[in-house]
């Protein structure tokens, strides 16, 4: 399968509908997408309807991506601490109504390390993914330290590895990430790392080493789409649909290099 990142652009309110977004997704090519879970960003409070939206353009939904903006806030002894712990809880709970899969999680940047507390919370939210059957996948950032610490504490097959291209590049570039936690995959991020931002462009339009990167992903035996984690910040130009083809070509181009 191959997969996209929902909310790529096109408006800090999305000027194009989402309803009618999943449908110019599916007509790019695309098999999957992964769903933004949260009524920031510009989305809205009506986000949880992208699931009919999505499925109803005949869109698999891969996994969603739980709030990020106050990651940062999960050690901490206080209100903020406690809102990040719900939000995660809560977001197993989405998954299992709505039957998804998977949900991805950005642990607290290292300047933040993960406490007792924040292992504690985190082992509440993985206690009720287990009973849910829900994988959570733990994305790298600028939180080596921290993606070490948790994915050694969790062992549980319901805990695994969300594996992130330019992250990788930008804050890790001689940890080799794929071999250390590549038997955990559970989902992938795939995005260039050039561009006005150093992050998020499509395939093959910056700097990394794309035959390199999907071999070594190949040699990990994950099994999951090829999805594509842009925004369309260096690719004003282009319409939605422009934007979508060209995505999905490159998409392909990645995935064809899976191999071994």
């Amino acid at each position: 399968m191959i997969g996209i990142y929902d909310c790529f652009g096109y408006g800090a309110g999305y000027n194009v509908p989402f309803e009618e977004r999943y449908k110019l997704i599916k007509n790019a090519g695309f098999d999957c997408v992964m769903l933004w879970w949260s009524d920031r960003f510009g989305r809205g409070i009506d986000y949880q309807k992208d699931v009919q939206y999505a499925r109803s353009a005949g869109l698999y939904i891969e996994n969603i991506h739980t709030p990020v903006h106050e990651q940062n806030c999960l050690s901490l002894d206080n209100l903020a601490g406690e809102n990040v712990f719900h939000t995660y809880l809560q977001c197993v709970k989405d998954c299992f109504q709505y039957n998804i899969t998977t949900m991805v999680i950005h642990l607290p940047d290292d300047e933040h390390p993960v406490n007792d507390l924040g292992i504690k919370r985190l082992e509440n939210v993985i206690s009720e993914a287990e009973k849910k059957n829900i994988q959570v996948a733990f994305e790298n950032l600028n939180n080596i330290l921290n993606l070490a610490l948790v994915l050694e504490a969790f062992q549980s097959k319901n805990v695994g590895y969300c594996y992130d291209s330019c992250h990788h590049l930008n804050y890790a570039p001689d940890d080799d990430l794929l071999k250390l936690y590549g038997n955990r995959l559970m989902a992938l991020h795939l995005q260039d790392n050039g561009g006005k931002h150093n992050q998020h462009q499509l395939p093959f339009d910056g700097n990394i080493d794309w035959v390199n990167v999907m071999k070594r992903i190949a040699l990990t035996g994950y099994q999951g789409a090829t999805s594509l984690e842009p925004m369309n910040w260096d690719y004003e130009h282009l319409s939605i649909q422009q934007f979508l083809d060209l995505a999905y070509q490159k998409a392909k181009k990645a995935d064809e290099m899976r191999i071994i």
